[in-house]
């Protein structure tokens, strides 16, 4: 995220109406509910862990031990579990 100055971009009235509550500190808008985006969407983040959880899952149905898993995805024995499960009640 990125800054821009309030004088670049609103009119001289809005500022000196948010200058009378807080004068010189910096203030966080946030983005309009109708414009927020999940997380995930501007990248492929998303897409890459449930490929990644997939592929766990495909490796553990072939056998290969949590523990191993775990080494192989630097992940936790406990999330390896938790993908394992998931992808269990999923293919039920």
């Amino acid at each position: 995220m990125s800054y821009i100055k309030a004088a670049d971009v609103l009119p001289k009235e809005i500022i000196d109406l948010i200058q009378k509550y807080i004068d010189g500190e910096y203030v966080y808008i946030p983005r309009k509910e109708s414009n927020r985006k999940a997380w995930g969407e501007n990248t492929k983040g998303k897409e890459m862990i449930l490929f990644r959880n997939m592929e766990i899952y495909e490796k553990y149905t072939e056998g290969m031990p949590v523990d191993h898993l775990s080494e192989t995805y630097y992940l936790s024995p406990k999330s390896i579990q938790k993908i394992i499960a998931k992808f269990k009640l999923e293919n039920q």
